[in-house]
């Protein structure tokens, strides 16, 4: 209850300078059962600042509601901060990613810390925005593991914004052997990546509806698949 208190209160003190909150539907069960145990809800508040001369500021929070009982079964975070104070428009970018969550019946995990430092170059182009960062990442493991990783982000409005084109896409690698039980007979590294491309549809000023296509590859599984899981949503932008 004590944590139920605490996630409420963070998204509540931060929502005065948020720049939208989303809900979705995810319908993985439904759409591949064998590796997934149930649909759910999920909620993601995201709050973006950006500025030309000295660079941006990304917070993103998603909690999935996949526990029993519909319960919070997962919370994510992720943080990036690009700083530039000088012309070249190559920006610093820094990174931080992970979270928690609770596996069927009790079983607690950490979504596994990861620091990131490099470079990231912002742009735009026939009315689109991109963002593009490369950075060296060291994911705390109880081995550690020292990778690049590539960011894209992309946005794009169409029919005066009433249609919005939006998303990032990421990719990784890791060791294979995590310094666990489950991963010590393994060895070498291994490529990963995610991605969420959204569409959304304005019905108000800051309401919109749409959907999350949600790209995995080996991020939950380590069998070489990839997999596709598409969400119903709407979105509240403050």
């Amino acid at each position: 209850m004590k944590n139920t208190l605490l996630l409420i209160f963070c998204i509540t003190t931060l929502i005065s300078q948020a720049q939208q909150l989303q809900f979705h539907y995810d319908f993985r069960h439904s759409l591949d059962p064998e590796l997934n145990r149930t649909n759910f809800a999920s909620i993601t508040f995201e709050y973006f600042k950006g500025n030309d001369s000295t660079g941006s500021f990304l917070f993103k929070m998603q909690t999935d509601l996949s526990g029993e009982n519909n319960n919070v079964g997962q919370v994510f975070l992720q943080v990036s901060k690009n700083i530039r104070y000088w012309k070249p428009k190559i920006e610093l970018a820094l990174t931080y990613s992970g979270g928690l969550g609770v596996a069927p019946p009790s079983y607690g995990f950490y979504i596994t810390n990861t620091f990131g430092i490099g470079a990231a170059y912002p742009f735009q182009w026939k009315g689109a925005w991109f963002s593009t960062s490369l950075v060296c990442r060291t994911s705390f493991f109880p081995k550690p593991s020292h990778d690049p990783q590539f960011t894209f982000y992309f946005g794009r409005g169409f029919f005066n914004y009433r249609l919005m084109i939006a998303g990032s896409l990421v990719a990784w690698s890791e060791n294979r052997n995590q310094g666990n039980d489950f991963t010590k007979d393994l060895n070498g590294k291994k490529v990963a990546f995610f991605g969420d491309p959204q569409c959304w549809v304005k019905l108000t000023k800051s309401i919109s509806v749409g959907s999350r296509i949600n790209l995995f590859y080996h991020t939950l599984t380590n069998e070489n698949q990839l997999q596709v899981y598409p969400t119903l949503a709407l979105k509240n932008q403050f």
